[in-house]
C-alpha cells in the first residue's frame, strides 16, 4: 500500500533514478507537509511506539538529578542552555524540572531550548510544561550560544542512515528504486562499489552495514559547541557500544513491526544508534556507553522505586515494579539501550559512569 508522499518518492525515482536509503528516509520521516515526524503523535498507547519517560516518572526525574549535578559541577554557570532533541511528549523534561525544583538556583539559571520539528507536538510540550518558558527550534543550530545542558534520549536512532552490502567488488550501497510497474517501492544495490568503503571495517561477502551521515553531523555540532562554551550532552539510545553490526533499519506502525518501504510518511522508521562513531565525532571527551539499567541503577533507581511504593497502594506498587523491570532488565530495555555522555573536561566525571572518559581527543 502506498501514500501520497509514496507517489511523489516514486516519481522523483522515475526522473532521477534510484535513490539512498538515506534520502528515502529524510523523505519519510521530514518531509515539510507529509513526513511522518511532521505530523504524526507517535509516542504513547494510541501512537506507534512508546519511550522510557513514558514507562515511568522515574526515568525523567533521574536525568533531571543527572542534569542539576552536571550544573553543579560546571559551576552554576547563568544561564545554561537546557536543550532536549525531540522531546516526544515533554514526558521527561517536566519529570526532569518536576525532580530538581529543590536544588537551589537551578531553574533560575536554566534557559529551555525544545528541538522539535512536529507543530503538533510542540502543542502537547507546551500543554505538559504549564508555566515553564521554552523556546522552540526546528534546528539544533538554531540554538543560542552558552554553557550547554542537552539530553536526547531516543533521538537519534530517528535520523537517516545509509546501508551498504559485501559484494565480490567490494561494499555496494543499498538503494530504493522501483518494480517494473514504475509505482512500487524496491530495494536495489548499486552497481559500483561505494566511495563510502574506508568507513566501513573489511568483513566476508553478503555482510551488511550502516552509517548515519546525519547523527554524525549533529554529534559534532554539539562536540563544537561544548568546546566553545562548555557543558554536558546525555545521549539515551538502543544501539551498539561499536560499529552498526549489520542491517538494523525497522519500520514499526501502531506498536507493530511494518515493512520499511510501506506507506511512507505513516511508519516510523529507525535504526540502531553506532555510539563510538557519535562519540569520535564529537571529539570531546566522553563517558560510556553504558547499558540503561546499569545507569539508572547507579543513580539510585532502586531506590526511587521503593520510595514511591512506600506510599502507593496495591496496584501501584505492581505497576511501579512492572515499569522497573522494563527500564533496567538485561531482557528488555536494560541491556539494548545504552547512555553516553559527551563532557567539556573543565568539571569531574559525571554520575553513573566509570570515572575515566572512555575517549578523549
Amino acid at each position: 500500500m502506498t501514500t501520497e508522499l509514496g507517489r511523489l518518492i516514486a516519481r522523483r525515482i522515475a526522473l532521477t533514478g534510484p535513490i539512498s536509503i538515506a534520502d528515502f528516509m529524510a523523505e519519510a520521516l521530514g518531509h515539510p507537509r507529509l513526513g511522518y515526524y511532521r505530523h504524526a503523535m507517535p509516542v504513547g498507547a494510541a501512537g506507534d511506539f512508546t519511550t522510557a519517560p513514558e514507562i515511568s516518572q522515574m526515568f525523567g526525574e533521574l536525568l533531571g538529578a543527572w542534569l542539576a549535578e552536571r550544573w553543579l559541577a560546571m559551576g552554576r554557570p547563568r544561564p545554561v542552555r537546557l536543550v532536549e532533541l525531540g522531546p516526544g511528549r515533554a514526558t521527561l523534561m517536566a519529570d526532569a524540572l518536576r525532580a530538581t525544583r529543590g536544588v537551589a538556583g537551578f531553574h533560575a539559571a536554566i534557559d529551555l531550548h525544545l528541538v522539535e520539528i512536529n507543530d503538533r507536538l510542540r502543542a502537547v510540550q507546551r500543554t505538559a510544561l504549564g508555566d515553564i518558558n521554552a523556546t522552540w527550534h526546528a534546528h539544533f543550530e538554531d540554538v543560542p550560544s552558552g554553557p550547554m545542558l542537552l539530553v536526547a534520549n531516543e533521538f537519534f536512532d530517528a535520523l537517516p542512515v545509509r546501508q551498504f552490502e559485501k559484494t565480490s567488488r567490494g561494499w555496494a550501497e543499498r538503494m530504493v528504486g522501483l518494480e517494473d510497474d514504475g509505482e512500487t517501492l524496491r530495494f536495489a544495490l548499486a552497481p559500483g562499489a561505494t566511495p563510502y568503503a574506508a568507513l566501513l571495517a573489511d568483513a566476508p561477502a553478503g555482510a551488511q552495514a550502516e552509517i548515519s551521515e546525519a547523527g554524525r553531523v549533529i554529534a559534532a555540532a554539539i562536540g563544537v559547541r561544548l568546546r566553545q562554551h562548555g557543558g554536558w550532552a546525555l545521549i539515551v539510545d538502543y544501539g551498539y557500544a561499536r560499529g552498526t553490526h549489520g542491517a538494523s533499519l525497522q519500520a514499526v506502525r501502531g506498536h507493530r513491526g511494518a515493512s520499511v518501504l510501506d506507506r511512507p510518511g505513516e511508519t516510523d522508521l529507525s535504526a540502531h544508534v553506532d555510539f563510538s562513531a557519535l562519540a569520535e565525532t564529537t571529539g570531546m571527551p566522553t563517558f560510556g556507553p553504558v547499558g540503561q539499567g546499569e545507569f539508572l541503577q547507579r543513580l539510585g533507581i532502586m531506590q526511587r522505586a521503593e520510595t514511591l511504593k512506600a506510599r502507593a497502594d496495591e496496584a501501584a506498587r505492581g505497576a511501579i515494579d512492572a515499569a522497573l523491570a522494563r527500564l533496567i532488565g538485561p531482557d528488555q530495555m536494560g541491556t539494548l539501550f545504552r547512555v553516553l555522555a559527551v563532557g567539556d573536561s573543565r568539571s569531574a566525571a559525571p554520575a553513573g559512569f566509570p570515572d575515566s572518559p572512555s575517549d578523549a581527543t
